[in-house]
């Protein structure tokens, strides 16, 4: 069967007026409530549910701020009660799911980076009636974790992607870096380019100290003197790799995947020369809504497959309109 869009998906979700950001902190995996949402109309008037978010994010990574941008303005839309926490250790984000069940939460959205260390404890999930879905990682077992549906990009897809333009653009040594190793998402990218590119290598890294990152990437390219281009798995860990390029003074380009304002920019500026996004504001909005969906009238998007986000290229011929978006915490 034919995977969803989410523009698709985006067509069957209610269309209320929009509340203002509700406010939502997390610090030490602790969740918040969101408070209160102020002006700029009313909610809808169905009743008040909690709804747990739960990722692997790791301090500092901006790109889970755009995921939990999104899953805010769908709880202060949806009347939802947002407690966001996230750890990037498998065991701890167990945990927080567990800890969701004990709060009785109506619902449940996870990341599935390390689904093994996951599958027990949805189990518990869903036995309580608790709905679950999925976003970002884990598209492939999500259905077989009890998530009812899944928001996210296909990364192997993804990484064909990055492949298919690398070798067009002629490109044969890259070295794609994988900043969690173990992480099926950030794999399947790797695997995805070296599916088009076959020279590619892979450099596993310490996603949680850029500093070693850093030095890692440079010795690697001070090492590979045919790499001709250097692929970071997200934002942070590419803006990183810029400075390692030019520590190595090695003439490899840069690519990345996912987006933030900052990387949006040096695409404008050239410095890097595409990335693939998979819109992580859509991710949280579209999770907690499809939450709020189901609990307000029974329904599940997606028919059973995952509903896509992405891939979308973003290159210097569309990188400034991105731009303007990214600034807002949107892209």
């Amino acid at each position: 069967m034919k995977k969803f869009s989410w523009r698709k998906a985006a067509l069957v979700a209610a269309v209320v007026p929009m509340m203002a950001l509700s406010a939502c902190s997390s610090t030490g995996g602790k969740p918040a409530d969101s408070a209160n949402a102020a002006g700029g109309g009313q909610a809808v008037s169905t009743p008040r549910m909690k709804v747990a978010l739960i990722t692997h994010a790791a301090a500092g990574d901006t790109f889970w701020d755009i995921v939990r941008k999104g899953a805010e303005e769908a709880s202060a839309k949806d009347n939802v009660d947002l407690l966001y926490t996230s750890d990037p250790e498998a065991g701890r984000q167990a945990q927080l799911v567990q800890q969701a069940i004990d709060q009785k939460v109506d619902g449940i959205a996870v990341t599935l980076a390390t689904p093994d260390a996951l599958k027990d404890v949805l189990k518990k999930a869903t036995d309580a009636g608790i709905p679950v879905v999925s976003l970002n990682a884990g598209e492939d077992v999500s259905a077989q974790l009890g998530a009812f549906t899944h928001f996210g990009s296909n990364e192997k897809l993804a990484g064909e992607a990055v492949g298919t333009r690398l070798a067009s653009q002629g490109f044969k040594h890259p070295v794609c870096v994988i900043q969690q190793q173990g992480h099926v998402g950030l794999e399947a990218r790797c695997a995805g380019v070296k599916a088009k590119v076959p020279g590619t290598e892979i450099l596993y890294v310490d996603g949680k100290d850029m500093t070693s990152v850093q030095s890692t990437a440079t010795a690697k390219l001070q090492a590979a003197k045919d790499a001709d281009v250097i692929i970071g798995l997200g934002a942070p860990i590419t803006l990183t790799l810029l400075k390692s390029v030019t520590d190595a003074g090695s003439p490899a380009k840069v690519a990345s995947f996912d987006l933030n304002a900052d990387l949006a920019q040096k695409i404008v500026d050239g410095s890097v020369i595409f990335t693939v996004d998979q819109q992580p504001w859509l991710q949280g909005y579209m999770s907690v809504d499809a939450l709020w969906q189901a609990k307000r009238g029974g329904f599940k998007l997606g028919g059973g497959q995952p509903v896509l986000t992405g891939p979308t290229i973003v290159d210097k011929s569309n990188a400034s309109d991105v731009l303007k978006f990214a600034q807002q915490g949107v892209r």
